[in-house]
Parts: C-alpha cells; structure tokens; sequence
C-alpha cells in the first residue's frame, strides 16, 4: 500500500482521516518505538571481531571449538548474522526481565518503574534482537526464550509477529518454591517460550532415570475402551520364546477366541491381551505401529496363574508444559552452584543448571551435534550446560555473547571476570570454592573475541581496513582455525575437513596458488576486491579445488540487509 503524504490535505480530510483510522480495528502488539544507540551506531560504524589470544582455550583438538564473544548483542549478532546464517539448531536466552528494578539498560540509563517508556523500551530492545536472531536458525531450528511475568504477554506477541510460520509454546517453569513476594501474590514460577517449525516433531523426549521409570501392563484397561471390539486391529498375538519377545503376529480375526497363552510348540508362545477374568482386551498400540516400540516391551511371568503377560517399561516422555522438579531450584541449582565455581555472590540469579540443560535438550530434539546459541550469556549457565550434556559423547557447541558491564556494581565485568572464569574453570577443572574438593575438567575449546569496528563509510581505505580485520569472521564462519601459513598478503588456516584462503592483494594470487599447490584439500578462499571480483578466470587451472569468494563485498551484503 502506497504511504498517504498528508502535506496538501485540508482540514476536514485530516479530520476524516482520523476518525477512519479510530475506527479501524487493531490486532497485535503496538508500542513506540525507541531508538537504540547500538543500531543508530551501524549507520556509521560497521562490527567485525578481534581474538583475544591470551584467552583461548584449547583441551582436545578433536573436539568442536566454542565461543565467547564481548559486546552489546546486537553487533554480534549483527557479526553472526554473516558467520552463522541457518547454522544455529538452538538458541537459549535468558533476557532482562524488566521488573523495574534497574535491572537492565536502555541507551546507558537503566530503566526502572518510573520510566513511562519502559514496556516500549524493552519491547523495542527484543524486537531488534529477536529480528536479527531469527535468520541464524536452522530449518529445523529452535528458539527458546525465559520471561517472568512483566513481559510475559508483550513477548508472546511479539514471537507470534516475528515467527508466523512457527509453533509456540508456553512452558511454566517452577524455579522458586518459597515464592518472590509480590504485593498480592507470590511469584514462584517463570516461563519458556519454545519457538519451533511446525509439521513433524522438533522437540525431544525427557529421559527418566531407572527409578522414575514407568512400568504397566501392555494390556489396556481403560473400561469399555479398552475391550477389544473398541480397536480390532490391536487384538493380535504377541510371540515370546525362551521368556523374550521374538515377533508379533497377525491382527486375529472376529471369530477367533484364544486363551491368554497359546503354546505354538517349540517353545514358542502367543500372548494375546486377555484379563485375568477372561474378558478380551486389547493391546496399547496397533499391529501396524507396536515395532516402534518393541525395545519397550518385555515379556513377564505370572507364577500365581501360570501364564506370560507383557508390559512395557517407559523412559522417555513428551515434555509437559508445567516443569516442577526440585532440580529447576534457581537457589540451588543456579546460585549454589555458581558459588562453588567463582566468588560467593558474583552474579545475581543464575538459572538453575539442570533447567537450561533440559531446555536445550527438548529444543535439540536430544541430538547430540548441535550448535547452541545464547547472545544473554549473562554468568555462563548456557556454556556450562552445553559441556555437561557433552558427557553423553556428545559434540554439541555453543556461542555465547554478553557484554562487559560492571555486574551488580561490585566491580565485577560480566564478560571478563564472571562468563569467562566460569567456562575456563569448567573447560579446566577447579577448586570447589566451598569445601576446595577437586572438580574435574569437562574438557573442551574456546575462542575468545571482542567486537570492534570499522568505518560505515566505504571508501577504498576502509574496505581494505574492513578485509584486514575480517580475518577472525572467516575464520569463525568457516570454522577453521588452525594456522597454516600468514604473512601481509594471505593466510591459509586449516581444520581437519577443510582449508580457508584470504588473500588481501590480488597481485599475491600467483604465490597463493603455488602455496596451495602442495597441500591436498579443497579451499574456501575469500579475495580483496573493491567491487564484486572473484578473479575466476585466475584460478581457471585449479576451479575444482576452490571455492572463491569477494571480500569486503561479501560480508556488506549481509550489513546492507539488517541495517537497511
């Protein structure tokens, strides 16, 4: 729809134009939008990352590389957005809750209950995140995202704006059994909304551990429903042999009428889902959908009548949407645990460690080679988590980014002396800050960047600047690391699947190509140009072994879109 220049119009129109648009019904989120000092700034000053070396972690080379990224949010998800576009399975935040207790900032001031632009403010400071975050998902991707009460609405529509296409999902989570008094009721839950495709199953089971199993009879005994005339395709015969289950037979028909056990001869026999009263039943599952959980059968005796019976022992189960274990406890799960890890009191109200294990979990679908993101890393939780769920021999990897504010004004940097000392002493091992037991290492790799910045103003110097101090991005999106060769005019790095190539001077491509002429691999090579020049027909001789790509040019098609 074309915009209406109002400029010529005279008074009665204006007059009409606004009674027409109090009449036109509203449905959605509406809010002022205010601007924000990190986006005004892409207008002129363009992120990339810079490594801090001293900072990197490395235990096991054949284990996936993390990273911990320094800076508002907003410009490093500004960087992944070229490093990272649908390569993330899960992200995992953890957003300020705008309670009104100054617990966050908007444009260097916090907010607090007075601010009459509070709701507006806050709702504007996801929406420019959450917009950029959503291009980093895979296909099968999902978000998931913690709120209290105080924006719990405002953020359920604005997910439903933002993610049309997507499932959404409330979770109520009890972290807080004592409850946070409030001045009519006591708050002792908080939410996760899960954002997820829709059309088939992208949430994973919960595994219970042996003694929270469920074991029943596989026979149904749910009233007249349970009888067998209710499902006649679950009236088949169930074959054990040697007290194990071997196979299932056919659905039986109408007229046939067996007894509970039928000895088929050879040790063989079928199980048919009969009471003990004689009344046919039937089985849980239909005959064309019981192998899918044949590994959940089992076959038992029943001495005090003679006969096999079967049932079913279950250990894994649909999420609910009401989580009340005592391991979500954000005092002893989230604080306690904090404590033991770093100086008492750091860090004002971790989550509980197990809570964010189980949310990246369900949102993973239980995959174990996953990419986790958390751009609210906050004390580190997500990261921890990540390495814990690795114990399963898992690869999953996180990202986490966070600023380096001054935290709860003890002089305690988020990044630098909370985020990072946690991971370091996870990754490492550590001394238990309570008791000093020995805490053994989880093992793992971590990069440490910082985001800093390059002129908007694209004039040849500052592309060349911007191809210089893009060299971590290329790195991180290829995830390569390993440094092969380096001087002025290129560098190679290499991972164990592939190498990367950014050359910074056409006129090196000659050396270049002879350099790669001794290595066996395929290149990802990224080469300076000012405009959109690959140089293929350079590298006409070896086209099969690489991939080429312009830079700066490359990276500003991203920046030209989120900062349109």
């Amino acid at each position: 729809m074309a915009k209406k220049d109002y400029k010529n119009w005279d008074k009665n129109d204006l007059i009409k134009e606004i009674e027409q648009l109090r009449k036109r019904k509203k449905y959605g989120l509406v809010w002022e939008d205010k601007p924000e000092n990190v986006v005004e700034q892409c207008k002129t000053e363009l992120p990339v990352l810079e490594e801090v070396k001293s900072k990197e972690i490395i235990t096991n080379s054949d284990k996936p590389m993390n990273l911990l990224i320094e800076g508002d949010n907003y410009h490093a998800l500004s960087v992944l957005n070229y490093t990272h576009k649908g390569k993330v399975d899960v992200i995992y935040i953890d957003p300020p809750y705008n309670t009104g207790a100054r617990d966050w900032k908007y444009n260097n001031d916090y907010v607090d209950e007075n601010d009459q632009w509070r709701h507006s403010k806050w709702i504007s400071f996801m929406n420019n995140r959450l917009k950029q975050c959503k291009k980093l998902l895979s296909r099968n991707g999902v978000l998931v995202c913690t709120i209290d009460h105080n924006e719990q609405e405002n953020l359920g529509i604005l997910l439903k704006e933002i993610f049309p296409t997507k499932d959404i999902t409330c979770v109520t989570i009890v972290h807080n059994p004592a409850g946070i008094q409030g001045q009519n009721f006591s708050y002792s839950h908080e939410y996760a909304y899960f954002v997820y495709p829709k059309g088939g199953r992208f949430i994973g089971y919960q595994y219970r551990d042996d003694d929270k199993k469920d074991v029943r009879n596989f026979r149904d005994v749910t009233g007249d429903s349970s009888l067998r005339g209710a499902a006649k395709n679950c009236f088949y015969p169930i074959l054990i042999k040697n007290g194990e289950i071997v196979g299932f037979g056919d659905v039986s028909p109408s007229d046939y009428h067996p007894d509970m056990n039928v000895n088929k001869g050879n040790g063989l026999i079928e199980v048919y889902p009969i009471d003990p009263s004689g009344i046919e039943r039937k089985w849980r599952y239909a005959r064309h959908t019981v192998e899918k959980i044949q590994k959940e059968l089992g076959a038992k005796f029943i001495k005090k009548r003679g006969v096999w019976d079967i049932v079913r022992t279950k250990n894994k189960f649909n999420y609910k949407t009401v989580w009340n274990d005592t391991r979500y406890f954000a005092n002893n799960y989230g604080t306690q645990i904090l404590n033991r890890i770093l100086p008492p009191n750091i860090f004002s109200y971790p989550k509980s460690l197990y809570a964010v294990i189980d949310c990246i979990d369900a949102a993973g679908g239980n995959r174990k080679n996953i990419t986790v993101l958390d751009f609210f890393a906050g004390s580190g939780t997500t990261g921890h988590a990540v390495l814990e769920l690795n114990k399963d021999g898992g690869n999953r990897k996180f990202i986490l980014c966070t600023n380096n504010e001054d935290n709860n004004g003890n002089g305690g940097k988020i990044a630098t002396d909370i985020c990072y000392p946690r991971i370091a002493n996870v990754i490492n091992g550590y001394s238990d800050q309570k008791d000093q037991k020995q805490i053994e290492s989880l093992g793992g790799n971590l990069k440490y960047y910082k985001t800093t910045f390059v002129s908007a103003d694209l004039t040849d110097t500052n592309k060349t600047k911007l191809t210089k101090k893009a060299t971590e991005m290329l790195c991180v999106k290829e995830d390569t690391f390993e440094k092969v060769k380096s001087n002025a005019k290129y560098k190679i790095f290499r991972s164990k699947k592939k190498y990367i190539g950014i050359i910074y001077d056409h006129l090196a491509i000659d050396d270049f190509k002879k350099e790669i002429a001794k290595i066996d691999g395929k290149f990802s090579v990224y080469i300076f140009s000012l405009g959109d020049d690959t140089f293929d027909e350079e590298f006409e001789d070896v086209k099969n072994k690489v991939k080429l790509s312009p830079i700066p040019e490359a990276i500003l098609r991203v920046y030209r879109r989120i900062f349109k």
